[in-house]
């Protein structure tokens, strides 16, 4: 709804012609933790940059009309994800995980909220969560760092910083086994397969991060020649952590012919447990290979300005450091396989 229309720019045409004209990218998102609004632009444009996403969020209308639409909008994307099973499986796994709470909701929300949503609530919503003092703006790509900060002050200085209203900790026990079956009529199969794992800011971060390159991470792992390789039973298995602010998980997806998931949930809870056994089974080769894989993604992921802005944005949002790239590639390096 932000790039619907300002009180500057009424209409989302408006808005969306001059980022055309530019030759630029736009869009917003949402996660669990942070919401984001981009413009993506060659340097020469980073002012008009600037002006459209400050104008989008201190001065968006939100037009009952456009509302309406984007109601219908919203519950076909929904629609979509419901048929999309790869999509839909890792927010049903979630809500199993982390519960009934603002973690284990999906981002998209239910269809029953969005029909009732009003204008009234947007508005409520922003001025509620809305302020400087929970908000970054992370600008990445050739600037020039003196000018570009006085273009923020610029455009972002009407906005009053507020308390906001803060989020409830999300504490998650787990005595025993959960397992959750969603029925649908597909031509495959799609599981998902974890434990809890560690939040954000633990230091078993990184260890996990190598424990999933190994385990799951690409078409040499362990998982994949297991699953794959030898057995023919997944087109895709894949492990990797979750980690946020409260908690964490450590997962393995996969989608399977239906009458070979028995096979597949054993051979995955084999490897787990001889991981868990004897670690020494990580030999020096296999870990070597998995750091290098996890610092070879992120080399090549911040390629682009828009991950290197997301890279340093999140950071500043959500931990307590700002860590430049070098110093993730150190902290991989750092793992061992005792850990």
């Amino acid at each position: 709804m932000s790039f619907k229309g300002t009180k500057k720019r009424p209409t989302a045409r408006e808005i969306i012609a001059i980022i055309d004209a530019m030759g630029g990218q736009w869009n917003a998102f949402t996660g669990k933790e942070v919401t984001g609004f981009y413009v993506k632009s060659a340097a020469a444009h980073l002012e008009t940059s600037l002006d459209i996403i400050s104008d989008i969020l201190i001065n968006s209308t939100f037009p009952k009309e456009e509302i309406e639409k984007e109601r219908g909008v919203i519950i076909e994307e929904i629609n979509m994800y419901e048929d999309m099973p790869i999509r839909d499986i890792p927010d049903v796994y979630e809500r199993l995980v982390f519960g009934d709470n603002s973690l284990g909701w999906n981002i998209v929300g239910r269809k029953d909220v969005i029909r009732k949503i009003k204008r009234e609530d947007f508005l409520s919503y922003i001025k509620e969560r809305y302020s400087p003092k929970n908000m970054s703006v992370i600008i990445a790509g050739g600037i020039n760092p003196e000018k570009t900060t006085e273009l923020v002050k610029k455009y972002f200085s009407e906005m009053r910083p507020f308390d906001t209203i803060r989020y409830e900790k999300v504490i998650v026990k787990q005595g025993k086994p959960k397992a959750y079956l969603k029925k649908k009529k597909t031509e495959q199969v799609h599981l998902a397969l974890g434990v809890l794992g560690s939040s954000l800011l633990s230091p078993d971060r990184y260890p996990l991060a190598v424990l999933a390159a190994i385990l799951g991470g690409g078409g040499s792992s362990r998982l994949f020649n297991e699953i794959r390789d030898k057995r023919g039973l997944a087109y895709y298995v894949r492990t990797f952590p979750q980690h946020y602010l409260d908690n964490g998980a450590f997962t393995t997806y996969s989608g399977l012919n239906k009458d070979k998931i028995s096979e597949a949930i054993k051979v995955i809870l084999e490897e787990h447990r001889i991981l868990k056994e004897n670690a020494s089974t990580i030999g020096k080769d296999e870990l070597i290979k998995g750091k290098e894989m996890l610092k070879g993604h992120l080399v090549l992921e911040l390629e682009d300005s828009r991950s290197v802005a997301a890279f340093y944005g999140e950071q500043e949002i959500l931990e307590d450091k700002i860590e430049t790239p070098l110093e993730v590639l150190k902290k991989i390096d750092q793992v061992t396989s005792d850990q």
